[in-house]
């Protein structure tokens, strides 16, 4: 089974300037039960590369053994930063591949 993670490429809250982007547990607890499950993950962004991460979310008080998971684990910082560009997967879905 292979399952799709979209994440956003949206940095920046309207016009505040405000930085914002995907919400680290609402990201960790998933993949993390999916890859212990043996899923096979694909991470997507509509910009491709590494996905902003809102900065509330990796706040100390917003930890939780998910997030401290990832924040220790190297090899799926890698497999974020390198997210899949959204639309490439789409014209591959489209071309059979």
């Amino acid at each position: 089974m292979n399952i799709l993670i979209v994440l956003t490429s949206h940095d920046k809250l309207g016009d505040t300037g405000e930085k914002t982007g995907f919400w680290l547990e609402e990201f960790a607890a998933p993949y993390y039960r999916m890859l212990d499950a043996g899923v096979e993950l694909t991470i997507a962004s509509p910009a491709g590369g590494q996905p902003p991460l809102d900065p509330k979310s990796d706040a100390p008080d917003a930890q939780t053994d998910a997030t401290q998971r990832f924040n220790a684990d190297t090899a799926a910082q890698a497999v974020l930063a390198g997210s899949r560009v959204l639309a490439e997967l789409h014209s591959n879905l489209q071309a059979g591949r």
